[in-house]
């Protein structure tokens, strides 16, 4: 086991921070949580069963007078602390931590520690699927109203902040959270104003015996609350008895009481109800697909238990232009709509996106009105199931990459009157698919595959392609 020893980080800590405080895991979580006891004086050690964690540099620069022990859990050195403050990619189960846990030791996460220090409400989410673009509508829901909030919690790419960083930014009005199940087994009383449990599908079953118990470990997320916000379609997604202030919605059809989704009787355009009564045309959501049908009418049930206006309900996820990368609304130029769907890295996911968006591009006449640009590393997939989605909803297709002539081969029989065409990079096929499409028509980037041929990750091929429709507009 490697140490790293010097003296105590600061003062004796608030009264609920008296003691030695251990920090169990240095990662970015860890961190957020040395920051945060720094700031109040607590006393604490870093520990990681890692000889060299990624952000030990960054440790050691910020707190040059930290007590780290690297390379394994010692007993002895947890039994010394007065609680346990557990980063959430590491198991309660782990023999160390559980001896700790029967002799009498607290343990908790960031989580909990957040909840003991907010003053404001807190809206959290969680579930298998869908969490980051919920929370993300909610942020622009709330900006709409004109709210002051605080985004973190287990999201990823630029939205990323630990909880425990916002209570060091600023006092925001209302907090929103995106929670992990390994984060909430170390909360156990959260208190959040308004929570959702969107859905729950096997995940994560190397740390849980059977999904009783990742569903038990989810469902914490309820303790405290003051209103659930419950899927009507999904029996899983249900409260406790505890929790006696409800919200629902249902993705699947009208609710006299609740969110859901129908058609308006003035215009016959399927939209978004508030108690049956139509507020938001399905349309006029840059968001695509029935999914995001329900993360809308899931935001959107938060937001009011919260007290926050329909007005600013149906603005916020009207312009809300999706998660980057996950068919994300980039422009429309000249009347064309532009999407960057860049991971959609294997089949299933561009099927889905070429379906999405393509069936309501046809929704009034039936017509094509597609521009698919894809390719890349194709990891020996059958690329065929592509065809009959090409042949119903796209005029053309540009292909780049690796395995453009497997993908082209692939489709070639079966895409009907889609035009296929091939490009030497994505500034081309962009130009390409710009030049195909009409006023009305949509350009879909979702590759179907991997992007390390050409790019960095999918990140990156993402990036190049918003840039390039950017430059479209700067041209015209």
């Amino acid at each position: 086991m490697t140490l790293m020893q010097s003296g105590k980080t600061g003062a004796s800590g608030d009264q609920d921070l008296q003691g030695l405080s251990i920090v169990v895991g240095m990662g970015a979580t860890g961190l957020s949580c040395a920051r945060f006891l720094a700031s109040v004086g607590a006393d604490f050690a870093l520990v990681d069963s890692r000889e060299r964690p990624p952000l030990l540099d960054e440790f050691t620069r910020i707190f040059p007078e930290a007590k780290i022990e690297l390379g394994g859990f010692s007993p002895s050195t947890l039994a010394s602390a007065q609680r346990l403050i557990v980063s959430p990619g590491i198991s309660l189960s782990t023999p160390a931590i559980e001896e700790q846990i029967a002799n009498g030791v607290e343990v908790l996460g960031d989580i909990a520690l957040f909840a003991r220090r907010v003053s404001a409400p807190i809206i959290a989410v969680t579930g298998s699927n869908g969490k980051s673009t919920v929370v993300a509508l909610l942020a622009a829901i709330l900006r709409a109203e004109g709210r002051s909030f605080g985004l973190g919690g287990n999201l990823d790419g630029e939205n990323f902040k630990p909880a425990l960083d916002l209570l060091l930014e600023q006092d925001y009005g209302i907090y929103i959270l995106e929670l992990s199940s390994f984060q909430l087994e170390t909360t156990d009383a959260l208190g959040a104003a308004a929570v959702a449990l969107l859905n729950l599908s096997e995940d994560h079953m190397d740390r849980y015996v059977d999904k009783t118990a990742y569903l038990t470990a989810k469902q914490k997320i309820f303790n405290g609350a003051q209103c659930a916000v419950i899927n009507a379609d999904d029996p899983l997604t249900q409260a406790p008895a505890a929790v006696q202030t409800r919200l629902s919605y249902k993705p699947s059809g009208l609710l006299a009481a609740g969110f859901g989704v129908g058609r308006d009787k003035v215009t016959g355009r399927r939209s978004l109800c508030w108690q049956e009564t139509p507020f938001l045309s399905v349309d006029d959501m840059r968001l695509i697909g029935e999914h995001n049908v329900a993360n809308s009418l899931a935001a959107a049930a938060l937001a009011m238990a919260v007290g926050v206006s329909l007005e600013a309900i149906a603005s916020g996820i009207r312009e809300f232009p999706g998660l980057a990368h996950r068919c994300q609304w980039v422009a429309k130029l000249a009347g064309v709509d532009f999407y960057n769907d860049s991971k959609g890295t294997n089949v299933g996911a561009a099927l889905a996106s070429i379906e999405g968006i393509g069936s309501r591009l046809a929704a009034d006449d039936d017509a094509a009105k597609l521009h698919l640009i894809a390719g890349g590393e194709g990891k020996g997939a059958d690329f065929s199931p592509l065809a009959p989605a090409l042949a119903c909803y796209a005029r053309s297709i540009v292909l780049i990459g690796k395995d453009a002539p497997r993908i082209a081969e692939a489709i070639e029989t079966g895409c009907g009157d889609c035009e296929i065409l091939f490009a030497q990079d994505m500034q081309e096929a962009v130009a390409f698919a710009r030049d195909k499409a009409q006023a009305g028509d949509a350009v879909l980037l979702s590759p179907a595959c991997a992007s390390f041929d050409m790019f960095d990750n999918f990140q990156h091929r993402g990036e190049c392609f918003t840039s390039c429709v950017r430059d479209l507009g700067v041209g015209n």
